[in-house]
């Protein structure tokens, strides 16, 4: 970095004279939410959002360049000599029926914008356009980087291999930031490990079916698939240390098509989530021993297929980089806005983005929920019922404060590790 790097509180100064014109935006960016939130896309097919993007970037003055890593878009705004700070925000979406009730609510049946993705996209179209209004204040380079795929694990990767660096040029920090259901105007950084690594495995069990009358004749792999179920939940209480985290869990078990006929072979779809290598290697061998041993218990005559669907990698945010983030970032929302939500179970594939280019991370949590709303459930003890989590059915974050918080942290952390003019 040069000498000009601002300090938190001169990129705090510089970011507040940026954000004068978010009250000019504020109304379209929210437009850009509600319209994304009801045209969902699942990954690596979300071409009318990427088209979107595109095109709203391009507006503001972007240098944009569409299909990188199949359906990924960057934008990039390049404003003298100076660090290149990366900008990243993902935009698939989940295979979930909303049950929101919104008037802008999917209108793709069976997909919703169930993880606040489609506010990842307004928040950084907005600092885009906010950043290249703002031209006579900073200098160096920003890559809007808008993903796809993040929800599969795979989207990071398939820009990255596509040449990401060596076409746009490679960062000095990456930023990035999610929304999570805790109030909105709140920002959670962690330094250290602060999302998890995941493996998602597919298992299949095969039995020998039979009539439903006739159960001598079978081996169940129903009752086999229950047995592992079960003796999967001890694996986290009985194997691994209580300072230790990991969590298992059985996502989907498919098995059968009537009542009075024994199938051949059952599925089980698990999510495993853990921070240390160590524990990873624990849990995943404790997983194949069970499966191996509740199939020899059963009789089966074949073993047990398991396979990966996909995997994410712990994700580190370099502490140097988080302070200095959040310093100025605090330094404008207020430093009592600013939290560490400590690690977090979900997981992500923007670490991706920092360790191919060996520089530092740095992603955050801003909150989605209606403050009145989490404050009453937090009150009652009822958060966990009352408060929808990303991947409900139900979440959807509150318009605002949440767009005003998410644009102006992302701007204000681009302000701090871009140089000042």
């Amino acid at each position: 970095m040069s000498d000009s790097t601002p300090s938190a509180k001169a990129a705090a100064d510089t970011a507040r004279i940026a954000l004068r014109g978010l009250d000019a935006i504020r109304d379209e960016l929210a437009a850009v939410y509600r319209d994304l939130h009801a045209h969902p896309e699942l990954s690596f097919a979300e071409h009318r959002t990427a088209a979107e993007i595109a095109r709203r970037a391009r507006e503001f003055g972007c240098a944009v360049t569409t299909g990188v890593g199949r359906t990924g878009v960057v934008a990039v705004l390049a404003n003298g000599p100076g660090p290149t700070v990366l900008l990243r925000a993902d935009f698939d979406a989940l295979p979930v029926t909303e049950r929101t009730g919104l008037d802008y609510a999917s209108t793709a049946e069976g997909v919703m914008h169930a993880c606040g993705h489609d506010m990842h996209v307004s928040c950084l179209l907005g600092t885009l356009k906010l950043l290249a209004d703002a031209r006579s204040l900073w200098s160096g380079t920003v890559l809007g980087v808008f993903q796809p795929a993040e929800e599969v694990g795979q989207g990071a990767r398939a820009m990255l291999d596509d040449g990401l660096y060596e076409r746009f040029g490679t960062p000095d920090v990456v930023l990035g930031q999610h929304v999570g259901p805790f109030p909105a105007g709140l920002i959670g950084a962690h330094a250290g490990p602060a999302f998890a690594a995941t493996d998602a495995l597919r298992v299949v069990m095969y039995g020998k079916g039979a009539h439903g009358s006739r159960p001598e004749a079978s081996v169940d792999p129903v009752v086999m698939a229950a047995s592992t179920v079960m003796r999967l939940q001890t694996i986290v209480s009985r194997e691994i240390p209580g300072g230790e985290t990991a969590v298992v869990t059985v996502g989907a078990l498919n098995a059968g098509t009537k009542d009075n006929i024994i199938p051949d072979e059952a599925e089980l779809q698990l999510n495993i989530r853990t921070y240390k290598d160590e524990v990873r290697t624990k849990v995943l061998a404790a997983v194949e021993r069970i499966v191996r041993g509740e199939a020899a218990v059963a009789g089966a005559e074949r073993e047990p297929s398991i396979t990966g669907i996909d995997s994410f990698p712990v994700l580190v945010n370099d502490a140097g980089a988080t302070a200095r983030t959040m310093a100025a970032v605090g330094a404008v929302i207020g430093d009592d806005h600013v939290l560490d939500p400590g690690p977090v179970t979900g997981s992500e594939d923007v670490g991706l983005f920092a360790t191919e280019a060996q520089v530092p991370l740095c992603y955050w949590l801003f909150g989605g929920t209606d403050p009145e709303a989490y404050g009453s459930a937090f009150a009652a003890g009822t958060v966990d019922r009352d408060i929808p989590s990303n991947h409900s059915p139900f979440f959807a974050p509150v318009v605002e404060p949440t767009l005003t918080t998410g644009v102006t942290a992302l701007t204000t952390a681009a302000l701090a590790w871009l140089d000042a003019r």
